[in-house]
């Protein structure tokens, strides 16, 4: 009779136990199972959950374009100096930024002292052959002189005018200013100076070295024309124009957007059947040095694809996710692909979701935040 009574008070502890733990798992809410979770009508009130269908919408694509940061010819300032000499002094280094004006190198030659003289004894004669040439003017006008003497007064002013002048050009291409030019101030030296505001790229140069005119001495750049050179592929020049925005970043800050707008395109392909795409910056930086490589991303219309309101896709572990409506009261996560973002919707890629797929299109956070404590 004993063993009769202990057997049925195990048994009915059993079922308790059973029908406490199966109690328990009924006051669970949301379950969570293969990333799917259920949760109860009323919590589906209180969440604001809003079910609806992805669309087919015309959004904007993103093209991506690799390429170099480059300086227009027109940027590149080769300083050579026309007569030659000697280097009697420099303080450059390359990677120095000059101003315009700014004093480059001192070039020494005796040649810059002959020069000089030929100028001022070329302009001594010319204001003796002006002078009688206006002797011989007031005479001929007296019928005192023939006309032969005063039409040869006349041709040597005018040789020794254009022997000076000439002098003074080759003057002004060594920096030295005829004008000013005395036999008190004549100098052995002359001074390089910088024609623009720019980056010291190259010096091939130091003191005591000789430079002939064909030398050159050093290389600036204009740093604040400075464009992209980006390339782009046969299929997709034509998703790109004229005047196109495009926000180019370095790989070692890519956080680092620069704005540039598409100046030119180039409608010849090279070997690789590409053509470059010539940006221009909208606002120069200086970490933009010509030769780095840089990226870059163009937007374009009209491409069709499966969207979705921003409220619709979460983001957890670092992946994009939809939560599918599986109905009664089930919703599973579904990863996506994550594309652009345009009037309020974002472009999602997946296989398991179409037009006609049932997903929550709004407080998908909200389920997501659900999802996540459900398990705890």
């Amino acid at each position: 009779m004993k063993t009769y009574i202990i057997t049925i008070l195990g048994f009915l502890f059993l079922v308790s136990c059973k029908g406490d733990k199966k109690e328990q798992e009924n006051k669970v809410e949301g379950q969570k199972q293969e990333n799917t979770i259920e949760l109860t009508a009323q919590q589906i009130k209180n969440a604001g959950l809003v079910v609806g269908n992805p669309e087919e919408r015309n959004v904007k694509g993103i093209l991506q374009l690799q390429g170099t940061v480059t300086v227009p010819p027109k940027s590149v300032v080769n300083i050579s100096i026309p007569l030659g000499g000697y280097i009697k002094k420099t303080d450059l280094m390359a990677g120095m930024h000059v101003r315009k004006g700014q004093l480059l190198a001192v070039v020494e030659d005796m040649q810059y002292i002959q020069l000089q003289q030929d100028y001022l004894t070329a302009k001594e004669k010319f204001q003796l052959s002006q002078s009688e040439f206006n002797r011989q003017k007031e005479l001929n006008a007296k019928k005192a002189s023939s006309d032969k003497l005063f039409e040869q007064t006349a041709t040597e002013m005018q040789t020794q005018r254009i022997y000076m002048s000439s002098l003074a050009q080759k003057l002004a291409l060594v920096g030295i200013n005829a004008k000013s030019l005395t036999a008190t101030n004549i100098s052995k030296t002359v001074a390089i100076l910088s024609p623009v505001n720019g980056l010291v790229s190259k010096i091939n140069v130091n003191v005591g070295k000789y430079i002939s005119p064909t030398d050159m001495m050093f290389e600036l750049i204009e740093m604040t024309d400075i464009v992209l050179v980006m390339n782009a592929f046969e299929k997709d020049i034509h998703l790109l124009s004229v005047g196109q925005t495009v926000t180019a970043f370095t790989n070692a800050n890519p956080s680092k957007k620069y704005s540039a707008k598409i100046a030119y395109i180039n409608q010849s392909l090279n070997d690789d059947r590409a053509a470059e795409v010539i940006c221009k910056v909208n606002k120069y930086d200086n970490a933009l040095i010509p030769g780095l490589f840089i990226n870059a991303e163009a937007e374009f219309d009209n491409q069709k694809a499966i969207t979705v309101p921003e409220d619709a896709v979460v983001r957890w572990q670092g992946k994009f996710f939809v939560f599918s409506d599986l109905g009664n009261n089930k919703f599973k996560m579904i990863p996506v692909d994550s594309g652009t973002t345009s009037d309020g919707y974002k472009q999602i890629k997946s296989s398991a979701i179409d037009k006609t797929s049932k997903i929550v299109v709004k407080n998908a956070y909200t389920l997501l935040m659900t999802f996540m404590n459900s398990g705890e």
